[in-house]
């Protein structure tokens, strides 16, 4: 069932068609975001009927924007559907009886970012793409990488000269094209566009097209799903360029015009490095917009972005949830990644122990009475960090 009704940009509301290539509503400088035929899939579609096919991203398809149901259009190396782990050592120690890791190491190249290119790459591609670019701190260009290789296209990376070398090798070892830059990913940015400019390659940089968000959202698809469909009560969430965030939020709301959620949602609570916290700057001044931090500095590079693009939209899905932004220490984040490691056997990256930090900040400013169910996302596997 092929519900993908078109796009809309996320603040002026106006609409874009879905079958041409778009990026971004020029008149906004915003995100457009895809939307469905909701009151015809609440008819025609079955959650219970969705459960039951394989496991995978693609058992979302009506929720996704590929058309075409030919598994050369679905592009996959077996994202989705990554464990949510009962974290009981952990919670015992801190207080809560209902604590939960979502894995997203155990996704292919090791990320959560396979999910949201696994989608961009196989929609753009339905339309004809062939060529495309990415900024990336490191593990999306990995990604990229895999999906071009797995589509028989070309892939061209744009990598901070000090990213991790395991993030380097990997996108040369799937045949793509990389671009070290001198710089942070502000730069990589400026060279991936016009890199795409001069060469006709379309762009995947975060939020500056519609599809990558769509992958993301699959990890609130999921974690209804998991949870038999209802909801945690608080979700802490490492926060980079936000895409996740954003797209957990969304899955919420498409589930409630479902009609298979209640109204209840999480809190969504975003985590940043105060080396780099742009999002709980704007949120702790009641701002709308961040502004762009200066000199960026942490060792968690998913968390290096001084300007995240969609941060009106971060910022609404934060306060429309009644959650909260808090910056934590790198020091914080280096004990917690040993600590979850240690108590609980998942290996999880620097983002990852971010999130474990920052639920420490909550407990310790009383956010929680212990008996709620908290989850936290761990976005990467800790073996790309490993010297």
């Amino acid at each position: 069932m092929d519900a993908l009704l078109g796009l809309e940009c996320a603040e002026c509301q106006g609409t874009f068609e879905a079958d041409r290539l778009q990026t971004v509503c020029a008149q906004c400088d915003s995100p457009l975001l895809a939307r469905y035929d909701l009151p015809r899939l609440k008819e025609e579609l079955d959650r219970d009927r969705v459960t039951d096919r394989p496991a995978g991203l693609w058992r979302w398809a009506e929720l996704l924007p590929v058309r075409d149901a030919a598994q050369a259009h679905r592009l996959t190396l077996g994202e989705g559907d990554t464990p949510l782990l009962r974290a009981p050592r952990l919670g015992a120690e801190l207080g809560l009886v209902d604590l939960w890791i979502k894995d997203e190491g155990r996704n292919p190249t090791g990320t959560f970012k396979a999910r949201g290119l696994a989608v961009a790459v196989a929609r753009a591609a339905e339309l004809g793409v062939r060529d495309f670019v990415i900024p990336t701190a490191g593990n999306a260009g990995g990604a990229l990488a895999a999906y071009a290789g797995r589509g028989n296209l070309r892939a061209h990376v744009f990598m901070p000269a000090d990213a991790p070398q395991a993030n380097q090798a990997e996108v040369l070892a799937a045949g793509a094209e990389l671009h070290l830059v001198g710089g942070r990913i502000d730069e990589a940015g400026r060279q991936a566009a016009s890199a795409a400019q001069a060469n006709g390659w379309f762009d995947l940089s975060t939020f500056k097209e519609p599809y990558r968000l769509e992958g993301k959202k699959t990890m609130g698809l999921e974690l209804a799903q998991d949870f038999s469909w209802d909801l945690p009560d608080l979700i802490l969430y490492p926060t980079g360029g936000g895409t996740g965030l954003v797209g957990m939020w969304k899955a919420f709301a498409e589930l409630e015009a479902l009609g298979w959620i209640e109204e209840r949602k999480p809190l969504m609570v975003s985590v940043q490095s105060s080396g780099c916290a742009p999002v709980v700057t704007a949120w702790e001044r009641g701002a709308e917009r961040v502004e762009k931090w200066q000199d960026p500095s942490t060792f968690a590079a998913g968390l290096s972005v001084p300007a995240p693009y969609a941060d009106r939209l971060i910022l609404r899905c934060i306060r429309e949830s009644g959650g909260g932004a808090f910056a934590v220490h790198d020091e914080e984040i280096r004990a917690a990644q040993a600590e979850i490691a240690a108590k609980e056997g998942v290996l999880a990256c620097p983002e990852g122990g971010a999130g474990l930090a920052g639920l420490r900040r909550l407990i310790d400013e009383g956010w929680l009475r212990g008996d709620e169910r908290v989850v936290l996302f761990n976005t990467g596997t800790a073996l790309k960090y490993l010297t």
